[in-house]
């Protein structure tokens, strides 16, 4: 069995300012090793259900976070960004057979996480007339190889969201906001149930898991800045929209992470 690991922080067990999610500064230290440590534990459940080969993503800003002196032989890592519209899930094709998200987080503009946002803290996107979180943006890139999500750890709030799209996508929440704050569980409850969940879901239906892609995608990107808004208006096929959104209609979900990669 092939897994594909995809890991973020502000979904990781404890983070809540923003500090301790920016690299090189102190504050940061903790966390990069509970990301880590939970990142590590989803690939142990991965191989103690059965995956034969991994390729774990180090997907949050530089992409150069995770200690990875201690994975195993058979898991490859991409760190730093490659550039491809594919972007926190690049490299994922019809090869594998489940995919994981670690240390995932609410939508822009949502309550549910001090550290929600939706791939850039300056604009929020909507696709179909809702908002849009990462976890969905990434999952319909996985349909479209027609590889299933089958595990997310992350906050409460993207945890119901996710059972909103599928039931039978299998979450851990590690915390959940309010305000500016965080309540966390103890860390080593994420690191042993991520393991055991993981594993878990290595031996979930796979049918079961599919998340079905819309047959169009209506996507708004809603700016802070009007004239940034206006300036990315002119993408081939997008248009401007009162206030501060640009507009991109297709058939195409690849056409959708197109356009995410250079407008956001």
């Amino acid at each position: 069995m092939k897994v594909y690991i995809s890991a973020d922080i502000e979904g990781i067990t404890g983070t809540t300012a923003w500090i301790e999610t920016e690299l090189n500064t102190p504050d940061i230290q903790p966390f990069l090793q509970q990301m880590t440590k939970e990142v590590e534990a989803a690939v142990e459940g991965a191989i103690a259900g059965g995956a034969t080969e991994i390729l774990l993503k180090d997907a949050h800003d530089s992409a150069r976070n995770l200690d990875i002196s201690n994975l195993p032989a058979n898991c490859k890592v991409i760190r730093g960004w490659t550039g491809d519209p594919m972007c926190m899930v690049t490299g994922l094709d019809e090869s594998f057979d489940r995919a994981i998200f670690i240390g995932y987080h609410s939508k822009g503009g949502s309550h549910r996480n001090p550290l929600a946002h939706t791939l850039v803290v300056n604009a929020d996107v909507k696709i179909n007339g809702e908002y849009a979180c990462e976890f969905l943006i990434n999952t319909y890139a996985a349909a479209i190889h027609g590889v299933p999500v089958a595990f997310v750890s992350g906050d409460v709030g993207l945890t119901e969201e996710i059972h909103s799209v599928n039931e039978n996508i299998v979450t851990f929440a590690t915390k959940e906001g309010i305000g500016s704050a965080t309540i966390s569980v103890s860390p080593m409850v994420t690191i042993a149930e991520t393991k055991r969940l993981v594993e878990e879901a290595m031996k979930a239906d796979r049918e079961l898991l599919q998340v079905k892609l819309p047959e169009k995608f209506v996507v708004e990107i809603i700016y802070r800045d009007h004239t940034r808004a206006y300036r990315n208006s002119f993408y081939p096929g997008a248009t401007f929209k009162p206030h501060n959104t640009v507009e991109f209609v297709t058939e195409d979900y690849y056409e959708v992470l197109r356009i995410l990669h250079f407008l956001t």
